[in-house]
């Protein structure tokens, strides 16, 4: 049953910050600490089956805390930020405390509410227009039309950059800040200076456990209909590399250092992204984050 918050607007922990950070771990502590759950925003964690190139957090890992929006969706359907605030949305009326983690800033300010999303609906001749054009060309036609969206963006990801252009095109810019937000949040940061050394072994140890397999896995699984090569390039990241790498375009060297190059790239954008909210306090451990988590609570 929903419960209902008499007294103001529902408290919320969102623990925010680029890839590699440590934000699972933080997360599953103050849950542990402070009686949590789990609400993932990650744009890629709420896909079955993409686990390793994904980071996502195994059982073992959960430590008994409850997780929400993960494997909640087929690879091969597109999830997207509307999908996720409203799912994300219900599993937040049966918590009593949400602690909202992830780095994907757009739909932890959607679902908190410091951003408006705007209902554009599709536009199918736009949208077969602008598949004709590579990614170079979309970058550079949404760095004209909305380039604070540009700044955010993965550059090669051209499913989220038609859809940026699609509501660039439609309403002028991106969703804006909303003065109103949904929730009483507090925000809490991790950017740790080691950040690349930490991508660097992060990624190293996701190939050791067997991140490759794990993509020739979701291409061609013993029961047929696997993943395209088309698909797994537009999830991004990981999954593009390695497609590129199944076939053959890059080789097993090229794959570890290009992919860990865009990574780099990808936590300098979630940087840009988090850097705008000026409520975040940025914590350099955990007993920090627990002191002002204690302290919001009590308020």
């Amino acid at each position: 049953m929903p419960i209902r918050h008499t007294q103001g607007k529902q408290k919320v922990i969102a623990i925010v910050g680029p890839t590699a950070s440590g934000k699972s771990s933080l997360g599953i502590y103050l849950a542990q600490k402070l009686g949590g759950e789990v609400i993932s925003a990650d744009s890629r964690q709420v896909y079955r089956g993409l686990d390793i190139g994904t980071g996502k957090v195994t059982k073992k890992e959960m430590q008994g805390v409850t997780h929400h929006l993960l494997d909640v969706a087929r690879p091969a359907r597109q999830f997207s930020a509307d999908d996720f605030v409203r799912r994300a949305g219900k599993a937040m009326q049966r918590i009593k405390l949400p602690i909202v983690v992830g780095g994907t800033g757009l739909y932890v300010d959607l679902l908190l509410g410091r951003m408006s999303y705007p209902h554009v609906p599709p536009n199918p001749a736009l949208r077969e227009r602008l598949e004709r054009h590579n990614t170079d060309k979309l970058f550079a036609m949404l760095r004209r039309k909305d380039p604070r969206r540009a700044a955010t963006i993965e550059p090669g990801h051209k499913r989220r950059l038609i859809r940026a252009l699609e509501i660039a095109e439609a309403i002028g810019a991106s969703p804006l800040q909303n003065p109103r937000p949904a929730y009483d949040a507090l925000w809490l940061g991790l950017n740790p200076t080691n950040l690349p050394a930490r991508i660097r072994a992060r990624l190293r140890a996701r190939v050791a456990a067997g991140m490759v397999a794990e993509a020739k896995r979701l291409h061609n699984p013993p029961a047929g209909g696997g993943l395209s090569y088309a698909r797994m390039d537009a999830l991004g990241l990981e999954y593009r590399y390695l497609a590129r790498l199944l076939q053959g375009k890059i080789t097993k060297q090229q794959f570890e250092v290009e992919l860990e190059r865009a990574i780099n790239q990808y936590a300098k954008r979630q940087r840009r992204w988090f850097k705008r909210n000026d409520e975040i306090h940025w914590v350099g451990s955990k007993s920090e984050a627990l002191r002002l988590a204690k302290a919001h609570l009590s308020r």
